[in-house]
């Protein structure tokens, strides 16, 4: 590929920061919804699947509970590699690369601005809990920036996996390169 047919910044990241934008903005939304919702902890009994407030200091299934200092400088630097990459890959995936990124932000922003979760010692910087809401007996909890990154994650690395090699699109062959034998 040469210079001249390099996609625009506008064409690789306005399709990316529309879609983050977006996921940021439902997450965001239903958080400040889901705050009024009653406890996980106090339902009973408890649902196969419902909405029900729940906090995590921590990561996936409350891994890592504490670290959202840690936790946080992670998802940026996610966020970074995904900016980074994102003139290798096809629209398709710049779409899905802007769900992880809105997704991880998402999660940034409680961490950021929310207090800790109830009866926590975590204190100080980026020690916020996420807000969780979307409940079921057979997973764990979760909001709308887990689905995004995990929903947008799947399906980016399907659509990597099934990307033909640079070498592929340019139609060269193994034998094109192999040296000729007498």
């Amino acid at each position: 590929m040469t210079g001249t047919d390099r996609p625009s910044l506008a064409s690789v990241y306005t399709p990316m920061a529309a879609v983050g934008l977006t996921v940021i903005a439902l997450d965001q939304l239903s958080k400040a919804w889901a705050v009024g919702l009653t406890p996980c902890a106090e339902l009973n009994p408890r649902p196969t699947v419902g909405f029900c407030l729940a906090f995590n200091e921590g990561m996936a299934f409350s891994a890592g509970w504490g670290r959202g200092p840690l936790i946080s400088l992670v998802a940026v630097l996610i966020v970074v590699v995904l900016l980074v990459s994102a003139r290798k890959v096809p629209p398709a995936g710049r779409f899905l690369m802007g769900a992880v990124a809105g997704g991880a932000l998402g999660n940034v922003i409680d961490r950021a601005f929310r207090m800790p979760a109830p009866g926590s010692s975590s204190s100080g910087f980026m020690s916020g809990a996420v807000v969780d809401f979307i409940y079921s007996t057979f997973w764990a909890t979760f909001n709308i920036a887990d689905a995004s990154i995990v929903g947008g994650g799947i399906l980016l690395s399907i659509l990597l996996w099934r990307m033909p090699e640079p070498d592929d699109e340019a139609g060269a062959s193994p034998t094109d390169t192999a040296p000729e034998t007498l």
